[in-house]
Parts: structure tokens; sequence; C-alpha cells
């Protein structure tokens, strides 16, 4: 069978989707919603409100859609995947109940509790109770201390003040700001786990599911991981710190007890299932879930993988995963982003993109950008990201710099020690 597909979201990791997807022979045609000027180069934009789920299932019925892959976190904590299967509509992305593991940090804690899956100690305040949560800080009386928004803030609602002091600002910032406000209402408190970060994600259906890869992020926008934290400035994989002994950790103690127990609590788990870890000197826990591919770890995933993605996507939503061979490439990439001077706080749009057709080698990405009359110009805080590979992690770091210099917008910002990390081991 052939299937038009659509894919909903506008930022790299839904270029890198609609790349990949792109290339299966099992596709007619892929439409990206609202897409971006990358997506434009391997599918058709169109452009309806993916909030609006009526306006979804619309276009899905106009256009003969037999598959819907959702890119982000926000329409899956909203329930798209429960609408459009009541409509009787094979949907990539686990429904409402599996989702609220990103949707609810205080859910996902309770979860990991009932079956024992190692994550921080923490504690939950309600935002009319930050008093009780400043008094706690106050007894706990270690620093850093890790202070998260309960719900979907961007990537931007977790907080690691290291005094007392910064403690109570942050406490005063998730009550005034109008951005974190909504995501706060709740606040979850957690020890602050010493180790390095790393992200591992799965595939399920439900029942089956199997390791797709690993990478690590670089959250802070300064360079040696300083300043504010980020969607994300770059990343690679693998991550030499996911050993094959820590991967078999990761398997038993997290990611089987997770499929496991949505399942056995009556909301398998259907889709994409990222886990950011600490690795301790204890061995690898939960610092969060997410329901959908992290971005820009999406990027450097599934350019490793040789098997026709659509056809696993299509093995997921039928409940054939157990019986799909995934193969990937020995190769490592590294991903830079590129971003407008000033983000993650306020920045200049609509500054002309050159060079982009000098890059070479290299697969470039799009995330905040628009076209316009043949020139693509500046839309967001994260504008591009450039992946290159190489057969060791210090040849894919230097391949994907060389590239990097080859495009240009005025304030252009990127971080120049994306996978230095990932050298010492």
């Amino acid at each position: 069978m052939i299937y038009n597909v659509l894919l909903l979201g506008s930022g790299g990791r839904e270029h890198a989707l609609a790349w990949a997807i792109s290339k299966s022979p099992k596709l007619d045609t892929l439409f990206i919603a609202p897409g971006n000027p990358g997506t434009a180069q391997v599918g058709k934009n169109v452009e309806f409100p993916i909030s609006d789920f009526e306006a979804v299932w619309n276009f899905i019925q106009q256009n003969n859609i037999n598959l819907t892959v959702v890119g982000p976190e926000q329409p899956l904590v909203d329930g798209i995947a429960n609408f459009l299967e009541a409509k009787g509509h094979m949907v990539f992305g686990p429904k409402l109940q599996a989702a609220m593991l990103e949707g609810s940090k205080e859910f996902a804690k309770e979860f990991m509790q009932r079956h024992n899956i190692p994550t921080a100690a923490y504690r939950v305040f309600d935002q009319d109770n930050f008093d009780g949560a400043a008094d706690y800080i106050k007894e706990q009386n270690k620093y850093p201390i890790v202070l998260k928004a309960d719900g979907l803030a961007g990537g931007k609602g977790v907080f690691i003040p290291e005094t007392e002091a910064e403690a109570m600002k942050v406490l005063e910032q998730l009550k005034t700001s109008n951005s974190l406000k909504e995501a706060a209402s709740r606040l979850v408190i957690e020890e602050f786990m010493v180790g390095e970060e790393a992200s591992v994600f799965a595939i399920s259906d439900g029942n089956s599911w199997k390791v797709i890869g690993n990478a690590q992020d670089h959250k802070r926008i300064g360079e040696g991981d300083t300043g504010l934290n980020t969607g994300g400035m770059g990343a690679y994989s693998p991550a030499p710190v996911v050993t094959d002994e820590i991967l078999k950790l990761v398997e038993a103690e997290i990611i089987n007890p997770t499929i496991s127990g949505m399942r056995e609590e009556g909301n398998p788990y259907s889709g994409i299932l990222y886990c950011g870890l600490m690795i301790t000197p204890e061995g690898p826990k939960v610092v969060e879930y997410n329901c959908r591919f992290g971005d820009p770890e999406c990027q450097v995933i599934l350019p490793r993988m040789q098997s026709d993605v659509l056809d696993v996507i299509l093995s997921c939503t039928q409940g054939k995963l157990g019986k799909t061979t995934i193969r990937f490439d020995d190769e490592v990439r590294c991903c830079v982003v590129l971003a407008s001077g000033g983000y993650p706080e306020s920045y200049e749009k609509g500054k002309e993109i050159t060079g982009l057709d000098d890059v070479e080698n290299a697969i470039v990405f799009h995330a905040g950008t628009k076209e316009e009359n043949g020139i693509i110009y500046t839309n967001g805080g994260r504008v591009l990201n450039i992946v290159a590979s190489g057969k060791d992690l210090k040849s894919a770091i230097d391949n994907t710099y060389v590239q990097v210099k080859k495009t240009h917008f005025d304030n252009a910002y990127y971080r120049s020690d994306i996978g230095v990390k990932g050298l010492k081991h």
C-alpha cells in the first residue's frame, strides 16, 4: 500500500522527520502543517491551526490521509491521538494518558515511584503554597537544587538555583511570569543529581519496544554548559557515556518497566519514548520523560537509521513492531544549532540567510526560518541545524563545524564546543 502522510509541526525535528519519511518507497504524498522552508523541499507545506483538532480532521478527510505523525508535545498532551483514533485514523504518537509522562512532572514522578524506576527524590507544591516551597528549600539547605514547573514550558521550565537567594528569586519568577505561571501551577522540587546527562530513545507499539538510539544534548546557551537553558544548542549520537553496560541497565531498569507499567495501568504507550537520564555513580536515573523525539536529538538519530522510517512508524501504529528489524549505520552524527543573537531571551527576526547552497556533505535542517520571494530569512530563536557525520566523534564534530562556517546571517550565534565533553570518554 502507498500512503498519504500528514506530519504536524514546524521545527528542526519536523524537518528531520519529513526528510526521513520522504525517502520511503511506501510514500505517496507528504503534507507538513505548518512546516518550514526546509520541509517544503521534501513535501507540501499546508497552513491550518494544528491545535484545532477539527481542522486537522477536515484536512485528513479532504486529502485522503492514511497516517498522521505528531512532531511536538503540545498536541499529544492535548489528546490529539485520542481524538483521531476515535475517528478510526492511524496516528503515530502516544495518547493523552500516556503523554502525561511529559505533560505532568508530578504524574511522571508518581509513576516512577510506583514502578521502582530510579529517579531523584522530590516534593510537590501548589502555586498558592510557594511559601511552603520556600520553607522546604530552606530546610533542605542543599544546593544546587532543582525546581521544575509541573506542566509544559517549551524546555524552559527547569531551574537549578545554586543558592537560597537564587531559589527565592526563581519562586518569585514562577509566580509572576506570564509565560511560566500556567505551567508552574504546581512545582516539583528535586534533589540535584550529580553525573552526566544523556538521552536514550525507544519506539514502542504499546507491547513491544526497541531502542532506536542515544544522544547527548547541550541545553545551556553558553560554552562549557553555562548560562540560560534553551531548547537545545546541539547534539551528537551516539554518546560515549552510554556504554553497552549502561544501556543494558537503562533497558532493564527504566525502559522496560516504563512500557510494561503503562500497559499494566491501562495506558499502553505507543510512539517515541524519550528518556532523559543522568548517568550517576549509582547508575542511570531518569531526569525527565518526553513523549516525542527531542530537538535537536532527532536530527542526529534519524540520519543513522538505515531502515525505512515510514515502515518502522507503520509497524508501530499497526502493533507489529516486534517483527520489525531496525538497522543503523556505524557513523557518528553531530548537530550544531545556529541561533539568533539574544536567544533564549529577546532576539530579532527577518535577517537574510546566505551560504546554504555552499554546505556540502552535511544536512541542513531548518527550524526558525521563512521564505519570501526565494530568499530565506530568520524567523525564530533556533534558526538552523547543521548535521554532519564521521567515522568517530572527533571527525563528526570537525566535519560539522567546517560546514557551519559557510552559513551566515546578522547576529548568528552558535556554541563552538558541541560534542567536546564526549571526547573525554
